[in-house]
């Protein structure tokens, strides 16, 4: 089962982990998500949660993201970790508002 949400901040985005992994998820299958890079690398960090690398997207397409404008880059990220083209999409407009995307799977 895959749960996707959007938060406002860092706060509220570890309070959203802490409910799903009472609800039995693990930290090493929760993606948050950040429209700048280095705040999401720095968010993951401080939550021990997981970042997009090549087991999810595999080889190709994280050597296509090394050249990806930052959108693209992450629809791609999103739907490595089970979302429609869709709804990726839809996500990285609520990135670009400044908010935050959590993606866990179970």
């Amino acid at each position: 089962m895959t749960v996707k949400l959007t938060v406002e901040n860092v706060v509220q985005a570890k309070q959203e982990v802490e409910k799903l992994e009472a609800q039995g998820y693990l930290r090493d299958n929760i993606y948050i998500f950040a429209h700048y890079e280095e705040r999401e690398d720095d968010i993951n960090e401080a939550l021990g949660t997981e970042e997009v690398g090549i087991g999810e997207q595999g080889f190709l397409t994280s050597m296509k993201n090394l050249v990806n404008s930052r959108g693209d880059e992450l629809r791609n990220e999103l739907a490595s970790v089970g979302l429609s083209e869709s709804e990726a999409a839809q996500f990285e407009k609520e990135l670009d508002t400044g908010k935050l995307v959590i993606v866990a799977n179970k």
